[in-house]
């Protein structure tokens, strides 16, 4: 199994219409979902000073991620408030807080960075500024664009990338070889199309496949896509074949749907603070 670094964006789910919250964020909800998949993982992100930051840092030491080189910040941490209509999530409102607050990266970080063999970011993550220099230390990087794509900002990151995700939903399964063939010329080697209830398109190293989503008792749709990167990721890092790969995403996908939060650990939020935010 593969050491690999979520490299980015945290946040706490707030499930405004259960009064509850949960730890969460797409490069979390990777480092964790992958280690309770065998790899090895860890965490680096800006992490804030409030509870919800207290929250996030229990999460990350009761699921055994690694957080050492975490930015400890001053300031709010980052909170998405969702509510539900029959497990569907649907965001109200996010407050990014100081996901984006990295400062510099020193030697120290980048040796960190460099020494994981697979690292994913989001487009969350606000790594912009950094995404040139940070390149030169990973060996193999993955991002999740959700569906917060355009042509401009993949020709500006897909030439930094190994693997890139994305969300189509609406899209045909023509539209969707299209645009992972645009990914894949501008760098990628690896390109992963989720389109909700459609199921997903892959294109790697030239070969293609989809896959149709797994069954499951749907309660919480939030974290499924981060269940199904991670799945993939190891399956890739093994050489499964690709309709393998996408075999095992599907299914780790299902099982995220079956639980609420990306990987539990939730905690009351209480009737006041949800009053607040209605």
């Amino acid at each position: 199994m593969p050491r690999l670094l979520g490299l980015g964006d945290n946040t706490i789910d707030t499930y405004v219409d259960l009064g509850q919250q949960y730890p969460g964020g797409n490069c979390v909800n990777v480092a964790v979902l992958a280690h309770r998949l065998g790899a090895e993982a860890a965490y680096l992100g800006c992490i804030g000073n409030d509870e919800a930051g207290d929250m996030l840092r229990a999460a990350l030491d009761a699921e055994n991620i690694e957080s050492s080189h975490c930015r400890n910040i001053a300031a709010p941490n980052a909170r998405a408030f969702i509510r539900h209509n029959n497990g569907d999530r649907q965001f109200v409102r996010s407050e990014p807080g100081c996901r984006a607050e990295w400062g510099i990266f020193t030697p120290d970080d980048l040796a960190h960075i460099a020494s994981f063999d697979l690292v994913h970011s989001s487009f969350f993550a606000g790594l912009e500024p950094h995404r040139t220099a940070l390149r030169r230390h990973i060996r193999n990087w993955s991002f999740d664009f959700s569906e917060k794509w355009t042509a401009e900002i993949l020709a500006d990151w897909v030439p930094c990338l190994d693997a890139v995700f994305l969300s189509y939903p609406a899209g045909s399964e023509t539209e969707c070889s299209a645009l992972a063939y645009v990914c894949a010329g501008l760098g990628a080697r690896s390109v992963v199309i989720t389109r909700g209830p459609r199921g997903a398109f892959a294109l790697r190293d030239g070969e293609t496949a989809t896959i149709q989503p797994a069954q499951a008792q749907v309660v919480d749709t939030l974290g499924a896509g981060d269940a199904f990167i991670a799945a993939y990721l190891l399956a890739d890092f093994a050489q499964q074949p690709l309709l393998s790969a996408l075999t095992q995403a599907a299914v780790a996908a299902a099982d995220a749907c079956e639980r609420f939060g990306a990987f539990g650990h939730g905690r009351p939020w209480d009737d006041l603070q949800t009053r607040e935010v209605s």
